[in-house]
């Protein structure tokens, strides 16, 4: 697959060649296109030769990437293929990468398989995230079943009445005689303890 520029500047004849290969595998049970090779050519010649890694997908299904680089910050899929040619002197970075090699119809992309990995660092987080969340969830659930209920005929009875002893050398000062028709009877002044009657 070529893309001709034509003269860009000092550049003659500019043409980036995709080199595509398709493949039967067995486990899938269908072909699957790969790109092996990026060439730039100008003045007639080759001039730099990246190798692809990475980039492959169903043959009935087109390959899309959000950088397709030579860079290592965008994780570097093409690799230059020889320390010795010039390929080391070109920084070549694809965006919005779309491609599709065959069963190409009505001139559109097929559905894209994408280079995102499954376990980005966002989706880790999504996981770790909701693991916490359900620890959670189990730990209250386990406190919820072992909460001890009160019994339904669980009653409140008040506690005896307490009297406070008083000592012997104090009921003079606490008690006063009363007379009432011909018995004795004593009253304590502390109201708070009631009426003896004697």
């Amino acid at each position: 697959l070529s893309l001709k520029f034509g003269d860009i500047g000092n550049l003659k004849g500019f043409i980036i060649r995709f080199l595509l290969t398709t493949s039967y595998y067995q486990l899938s049970v269908q072909n699957w296109f790969s790109l092996h090779r990026l060439q730039l050519l100008y003045n007639h010649s080759v001039q730099a030769t990246f190798n692809a890694t990475g980039i492959h997908a169903p043959a009935s299904y087109s390959f899309h990437c959000e950088h397709v680089s030579s860079l290592q910050r965008y994780d570097a899929l093409l690799i230059p293929s020889s320390a010795n040619d010039l390929s080391k002197l070109w920084e070549v970075t694809f965006i919005d990468f779309q491609i599709q090699g065959f069963n190409v119809q009505e001139g559109h992309f097929a559905y894209a398989k994408d280079c995102a990995s499954f376990f980005s660092p966002a989706i880790l987080m999504g996981l770790v995230m909701s693991l916490i969340l359900l620890l959670v969830l189990a730990y209250a659930l386990h406190m919820l079943l072992h909460l001890k209920s009160l019994d339904r005929h669980y009653e409140c009875k008040a506690s005896p009445a307490y009297f406070a002893q008083m000592k012997d050398n104090d009921m003079g000062d606490e008690k006063e005689p009363l007379r009432n028709s011909g018995n004795e009877s004593y009253e304590l002044r502390n109201q708070q303890f009631g009426k003896i009657y004697i």
